[in-house]
């Protein structure tokens, strides 16, 4: 997988936003929010190639969780991502 080109994520208070910067990527009805470990896994993998491994491993450096539920949540978020269209495969 791979963040789609012109996707940032910014910090609005105390929650994160990704947008799209540029007017084909531009969709004001709908805004991806994410929690603060979706958010670390956004910025740990930008510009880079990754699978939901990656993003297990990820949280399993990062989180004191199980190799199952760091298992269970990678493949959520990057499923969200795709869903949302902010990532390709």
């Amino acid at each position: 997988m791979k963040q789609i080109e012109g996707f940032k994520m910014r910090q609005l208070g105390r929650e994160y936003i990704i947008v799209g910067e540029g007017i084909k990527l531009v969709n004001f009805n709908k805004m991806i929010v994410l929690n603060g470990s979706a958010a670390y896994l956004w910025r740990s993998v930008e510009g880079q190639e990754f699978d939901v491994e990656k993003l297990k491993s990820l949280l399993l450096e990062e989180y004191d969780v199980s190799e199952e539920v760091a298992a269970q949540d990678a493949a959520k978020v990057a499923k969200s991502w795709i869903e949302a269209g902010i990532v390709e495969e």
